[in-house]
């Protein structure tokens, strides 16, 4: 006989988290109806703004004729540095980064004045007309120069463990060299954008497509020399963010709300996708020089490396990233002795920024590099390699703490490995592989396998901290707002799914809405792969808070405890009783109970001492790995990728749908990083990829036609928001597979027996390139 399920077991076999639902706004996507900043309705008397830009990339401006900017058609205004009320800053952390340049410029395409015109075109026409004398002063390119220099925007860093010199002393061999790869264009769909509307008693309303609201917010005030209250900065959606609009929306943000305020109009300011390029910074390229030790076995004894980082004019955000970089060059392994450094070297180039991954893969990536070596030098297969290195699984072996010393305690490297090694039938495809390449003299194949460990939160403590809305109306609908900023990512899809979870409700009860600093105040940037993380975790308590004055009610009109009162399938089962959500609602509402609450987070358990580079910076890890299978042609450099299997965990998903979607963005935007996306200054100063006809980011033909990816099973181990793990950084890493699968091929026409020296990224140039260093040695066929 069956037996109806208690109110206990429907409740946990109902949920809202753990459901592949649509992205919340994925029609309007499709049918064109969401709504970005430029879309917005435009009221009466709008301007248009164009910043004018410098054409040196270091010299002090000794003349600047604007007549002819405003005397060209349209033009309404034009504003320099000395017009700026407030401060003339936008530096997220060190104050050295001028809205607006006053007598020295540092890059090529640095802004040194406003114009407002009637029109976007007007507006931009007239900015070319500047009449602008220079007095030139050498300038610095590259992390190279300004290594050789000492030429850094912030002292730099140093993270020591063990005795490396000892260590380096006992190994029995010793590899060492020098890497450069390349940075990246964040290429999102909308470029920068903002759109600056005057209120009363000096208010302003600043729409903008941004990351950090709030950041945006204590930037416009100090420009306009006024308190944070009189400024709101909202964002409802981004055509993309990837780092990019996280401190660098700034400089828009600041620049229109300028113009606003001194001419009591709304203004626009709309970056052109050239302007864009030539403006913004991009992901810090690395400059490496290693050393590392390792035993007969391929065992890591000891581990040196220098990094120096294109940080370009100002410091920026490159001190966190080059933590991060510091704190990821271990990836998956344990170096017992380590000695690294890290610099951001100042150059005349493009202040340097946030990226997707910030720091980590350019950490990672050269150990990564360093194991490939090892692994060639012994003849042995990379991947036996990395298993022998990988941390320790618990403490009894000894082998889990970081060169900054947090503890290892969630590692699933091994299993994650040893289930994708299966199921990509790796040392069957290798001997395929092997055997092809002994046959073909002209196409080579190469198969590469490569894990990911990956830091979850801020390098900075006190960013981790979120806020939510929630309100609950009569109807019983929900509104939810949070300090996370919707990018495309799906995150206000998860705050609903968890919000909704915690009431009972189907998704579609709930909806989200635009971020807003007079909603939710002092928030962090969504960055760092924390936004559901934290904003989850903020909107959770909310709503719980919500839940629990709503039980204590229901018992006082149906009887029974509140603890025994469940909450789902748009119900509420109270004492035998089943009360439809909305019904209570109303009910709750006639007997003046609360019905909407505020909540917060701050992850727990965090730590780091900058002086010293060691800590607890990390809530957790999160784990990956990924196989890649390329063909390259050694005559052209011509590559394509053939096959790509990628497992990730994302511990128990909120979403899986999104979590793959995420996985597969990352994996094809990190490949485009480390193979065909080259960022190229001239011998001006000037950078030349700066539109998609010279910069190349993958496109659909790029992608492998077999791509098999899965989320690996698993549960955080630490109180994350349902036990789930961020996913939108790590999976960057992934694509280490491709770059290592083209070295790979590279090295089969040597039989494998030379060291192919090959940059990222990995154009067909620089693979052609390697490819000639190896047959140079004497030892190709």
């Amino acid at each position: 006989m069956n037996h109806p399920a208690t109110p206990e077991l429907q409740a946990a076999a109902w949920a809202a988290v753990g459901k592949s639902s649509p992205h919340e706004s994925a029609q309007l996507h499709v049918l064109g109806q969401a709504t970005y900043t430029d879309d917005i309705a435009e009221l009466q008397g709008t301007l248009h703004a164009a910043l004018g830009l410098s054409q040196k990339p270091h010299a002090r401006i000794t003349a600047m004729d604007l007549s002819a900017v405003r005397a060209a058609q349209g033009v309404v205004a034009v504003y320099t540095a000395q017009d700026i009320p407030g401060t003339n800053d936008c530096g997220p952390i060190i104050h050295d980064d001028p809205i607006l340049a006053l007598d020295l410029v540092q890059y090529v395409g640095q802004p040194i004045f406003i114009v407002v015109a009637d029109t976007h075109d007007h507006a931009r026409r007239a900015a070319r007309l500047a009449q602008v004398s220079y007095e030139e002063l050498p300038a610095i390119m590259t992390p190279q120069a300004a290594k050789a220099a000492q030429s850094y925007v912030l002292p730099p860093m140093h993270l020591a463990r063990g005795n490396c010199q000892a260590a380096f002393e006992k190994a029995p061999h010793v590899v060492k060299g020098q890497l450069y790869v390349g940075g990246q264009e964040q290429f999102y769909l909308e470029g920068q954008i903002s759109y600056a509307i005057p209120k009363e008693a000096q208010g302003m309303l600043v729409l903008c497509s941004t990351q950090h609201p709030s950041e945006m917010q204590h930037v416009v005030a100090h420009a306009l020399g006024v308190h944070s209250h009189n400024v709101t900065v909202e964002c409802r959606r981004m055509g993309g963010g990837f780092g990019g609009k996280e401190s660098q929306s700034a400089l828009w943000a600041a620049a229109s709300a300028i113009a606003a305020a001194k001419l009591k109009r709304p203004v626009k300011l709309r970056a052109d996708r050239d302007d864009d390029m030539l403006v913004t910074g991009k992901r810090h390229c690395f400059y490496y020089e290693y050393e590392v030790g390792y035993d007969d076995e391929g065992r890591i004894l000891a581990a040196k490396v220098d990094m120096t980082t294109r940080a370009g004019y100002s410091a920026d955000l490159s001190g966190p990233v080059a933590t991060r970089a510091v704190c990821h060059f271990d990836n998956t392994y344990y170096l017992s002795d380590v000695d690294i450094r890290a610099a951001c070297g100042k150059t005349n180039t493009q202040s340097n920024t946030a990226f997707r991954g910030f720091g980590g893969p350019q950490g990672a990536i050269a150990i990564e590099y360093v194991i490939d070596e090892i692994a060639r030098h012994l003849q042995r297969d990379a991947l036996d390699i990395r298993l022998l290195n990988f941390y320790g699984r618990n403490d009894a072996e000894g082998r889990n703490v970081t060169p900054y010393g947090q503890k290892i305690v969630d590692n699933v490297i091994h299993e994650l490995v040893a289930e994708l090694e299966e199921s990509s039938d790796y040392r069957a495809r290798r001997r395929a592989i092997d055997a092809f390449n002994e046959a073909s003299p002209v196409l080579k194949k190469g198969l590469a396998f490569t894990p990911l460990k990956f830091g979850i939160a801020f390098n900075v403590t006190h960013l981790n901290q979120a806020g939510a809305l929630v309100h609950v109306y009569v109807d019983g609908s929900v509104l939810v707002n949070h300090g996370g900023t919707e990018m495309g990512q799906g995150i206000n899809t998860k705050v609903m799914q968890v919000v909704a979870h915690e009431l009972g409700l189907d998704l579609e009860r709930v909806r989200a809405t635009a971020t807003d600093t007079s909603k939710v105040a002092n928030t962090s940037a969504t960055a760092a792969s924390t936004g559901a993380d934290l904003n989850g975790k903020a909107a959770q308590d909310a709503a719980r808070q919500i839940r629990e004055r709503l039980a204590d009610y229901a018992v006082k009109l149906y009887g029974g405890v509140a603890i025994d009162v469940r909450f789902f399938d748009n119900h509420i089962h109270v004492h035998g009783h089943v009360v439809p959500f909305a019904e209570l609602v109303q009910k709750a509402y006639l007997a003046r109970v609360q019905l909407w609450s505020d909540g917060f987070y701050a992850t727990p358990g965090l730590s780091w001492d900058a002086k010293t580079m060691t800590g607890h910076p990390f809530s957790y890890y999160a784990y990956g790995a990924a196989v890649a299978e390329v063909v390259v042609d050694t005559l052209t450099g011509e590559w394509k990728l053939l096959r790509a299997d990628a497992l990730y965990d994302a511990g128990q998903s909120l979403n899986p749908a999104i979590d793959l979607g995420q996985v597969e963005g990352a994996f094809i935007q990190g490949m485009g990083w480390l193979t065909t996306e080259q960022l190229w200054w001239n011998a001006a100063g000037k950078l030349m990829t700066h539109a998609p006809s010279t910069y190349k980011i993958p496109g659909i033909s790029d992608c492998p036609e077999d791509f098999r990816v899965k989320l690996f099973q698993n549960r955080n181990v630490e109180d994350s928001i349902h036990r789930s793990k961020a996913v939108g950084e790590p999976p960057l890493l992934l694509p280490f597979s491709v770059f290592f699968a083209i070295r790979d091929a590279i090295s089969s026409v040597g039989h494998h027996a030379v060291q192919p020296p090959l940059n990222a990224p990995a154009t067909s140039e620089e693979i052609l390139k390697a490819v000639m260093a190896v047959q140079a040695a004497g030892v190709a066929v």
